[in-house]
């Protein structure tokens, strides 16, 4: 009642502000009460809402906040540094407490109005906002609560930042069918050791993870979590051999693989991993969805055959903010359902003889690496707008980006600065490789399976590790990240680390009695820096 009260109030002050439907509204804070009272408030105000992570590059927070033009931004005491523009409503400081407690009406709203505006990685160098409507929304919640019957005993973790669609049901499905919402802190959902500790104190019954953190989460959990009933899976690929292992832990707790993209309203297939083949199916379509498998003529392939997948129903998006061309490259007529539209996801998918899906993979550059979802030319774009580099190209490899290029040759630091000020950490290459010339095939075309394997890449000079701190730090490293030796200038990613691995090795360092902390990683990336961080345990908790 009180959350609902508070809400009410804000959304009766975002109307007076002028808030219509399909209006935008911009919210930037950290993971707290602030953030479901502004989500709830601009919902029920009839608008639609813009999450704006509060940890992305000044940059890109500009971008974002200049794309959807909002009506207003709503900040808290933590993020108020963070609009430079524009109308802030500033949440720790309320001017509303005498608006009315009651339900607000909103004349004109219809369900195909906007409920939110979530911004992905875009392959010209710049996020683009997908555009959901509630009509999508509520479907999906609708049919996730006919599946899984959550109840008033029911507890559901909300950990995954709400920059990411799979927040939208963690945030609306627990506080539509009255079960208790829990909030992981901020950037809690990196920290296996506290996840752990919060379902167990919590006692959440239901939790998502993505696959690559649900095995970090599974490795570092050694009893039991009795309370828990579901785990919800979803995307990246679900590997078999994890799903088995899943099974063999938490023997008594049931998993479900989940499939969509953010152009559809987060999820549009499931299927309960009761077994475990080797490529875990993603399913059959949920309520008021249909999945097509298409050939390049957009006509049905036969069963067993692989071809592109399109959706197709309620939950489809209205399309890319402000992207006119873009929406109707991706956004099409339904051929087979008269006045329907479909989305061209570009996985390729077959069916399996049980009319189950199987995920095949990409057929462009856009990858996921450990749930994220990175356009390839984003980077790309980034890098080649850096003084000195003239052509630039990135790949996946190993669960992590190799970055190759051209022109001047450039220190690491400077490429990942650079990069690092208009793109989230996650998209910033691993590796740097500069090449004299990219190489071609005989018709002129880039020959990506001729650029040289990340281990080409020179050696820094070995300068052995000084100190307790360094030696031990050395040791985990070798064992995480498969070297033989680490020497104190050498850098984690470049050796092959990637933020899940960043996650193991701050709770194999807290067992050794060390605070630590994934953040500080990513900003002293070498060995000797990061030793003298943990030393000095100036570390944000």
């Amino acid at each position: 009642r009180q959350l609902n009260e508070q809400a009410n109030r804000l959304a009766h002050h975002l109307i007076g502000l002028g808030v219509q439907p399909d209006d935008r509204v911009a919210i930037c804070v950290e993971r707290g009460l602030s953030m479901v009272v502004g989500l709830l408030a601009i919902l029920k105000a009839g608008g639609a809402y813009v999450p704006v992570d509060p940890d992305y590059p000044a940059e890109r927070v500009r971008h974002m906040l200049s794309d959807s033009a909002p009506v207003a931004v709503l900040v808290h005491g933590a993020t108020r540094h963070v609009p430079e523009a524009g109308p802030v409503i500033d949440l720790d400081r309320p001017v509303w407490g005498e608006a009315p407690a009651s339900n607000p009406v909103v004349a004109g709203l219809t369900p195909r109005h906007l409920a939110y505006v979530i911004y992905t990685s875009g392959s010209t160098g710049l996020p683009k906002g997908v555009m959901n409507a509630h009509a999508g929304v509520v479907n999906r919640l609708s049919w996730m609560q006919d599946a899984y019957g959550l109840g008033a005993d029911d507890v559901v973790l909300q950990k995954t930042p709400f920059s990411f669609d799979v927040s939208v049901w963690e945030f609306l499905w627990p506080l539509q069918t009255g079960a208790r919402l829990v909030m992981a802190r901020p950037g809690g959902h990196r920290d296996p050791e506290y996840l752990r500790e919060v379902i167990a104190r919590e006692h959440v019954t239901t939790l998502h993870f993505v696959p690559s953190m649900l095995d970090v989460f599974l490795a570092s959990t050694a009893s039991e979590l009795p309370q828990v009933v579901r785990v919800i899976c979803s995307g990246e690929a679900l590997p078999g051999s994890l799903v088995k292992r899943f099974h063999a832990q938490l023997p008594t707790v049931e998993l479900h693989n989940l499939y969509g993209p953010t152009e559809a309203a987060v999820d549009v297939s499931a299927w309960h991993c009761v077994t475990a083949p080797d490529n875990t199916p993603i399913g059959k379509p949920i309520a008021n969805t249909t999945l097509y498998v298409l050939d390049e003529q957009r006509q049905p392939v036969p069963q067993g055959v692989a071809g592109e997948l399109y959706i197709g129903g309620v939950q489809v998006a209205r399309g890319y903010l402000n992207r006119a061309e873009l929406t109707a490259e991706r956004f099409i007529d339904d051929p087979f359902m008269p006045g329907g539209r479909l989305y061209r996801t570009g996985d390729l998918a077959r069916h399996r003889p049980d009319g189950n899906l199987e995920y095949l993979g990409r057929n462009d550059d856009q990858v996921k690496l450990r749930g994220l979802r990175v356009e390839l030319g984003e980077i790309q774009a980034g890098l080649t707008a850096i003084a000195g580099i003239k052509e630039a190209v990135v790949l996946a490899k190993e669960q992590r980006l190799v970055a190759y290029y051209t022109g001047h040759p450039q220190t690491v630091e400077t490429l990942r600065t650079s990069l690092l000020a208009h793109l989230p950490e996650f998209m910033v290459p691993a590796l740097f490789m500069h090449l004299e010339a990219l190489p071609l095939s005989p018709n002129g075309k880039l020959d990506r399976k001729a650029l040289p394997a990340p281990g080409a890449l020179e050696e820094r000079p070995y300068e052995c590790p000084e100190g307790e701190t360094e030696t031990l730090l050395a040791a985990l490293w070798c064992e995480l990240l498969g070297v033989e030796q680490v020497g104190r200038n050498d850098n984690f990613f470049e050796l092959g680390g990637h933020s899940l691995l960043a996650v193991t090795l701050t709770s194999r360092l807290r067992e050794k009695g060390l605070e630590a902390d994934v953040r500080a990683l990513f900003d002293q990336p070498t060995l000797a820096g990061y030793a003298a961080i943990t030393d000095r345990m100036e570390i944000v908790l």
